[in-house]
């Protein structure tokens, strides 16, 4: 997705899952709308000053930014997970 595209905030019920994946630090399998599938780990959420919501992962060692509007859907790896797959679309 590109970065000139407006934001569009996900339902607020998603965020639940997100911050229990950060809290915990999920090893999370993510999709993103563009079909991009990969593992990294859950780090924390942020808000631009643009009202712009990300996920901050680590991945291969690296953290990177992943708007939220971009997520397809979550799959938690992590064993005892409190929840399997969320979608987002």
């Amino acid at each position: 997705m590109k970065a000139m595209e407006k934001y569009h905030p996900i339902d607020c019920d998603l965020h639940d899952y997100l911050e229990i994946a950060c809290m915990y630090h999920y090893l999370l399998r993510i999709e993103l709308t563009d079909s991009t599938c990969f593992d990294a780990k859950a780090l924390t959420t942020c808000t631009t000053a643009d009202k712009e919501e990300f996920l901050l992962v680590e991945l291969h060692e690296n953290e990177q930014k992943i708007r939220l509007d971009c997520l397809s859907s979550i799959t938690a790896l992590t064993p005892g997970a409190s929840f399997s797959t969320v979608r987002f679309r």
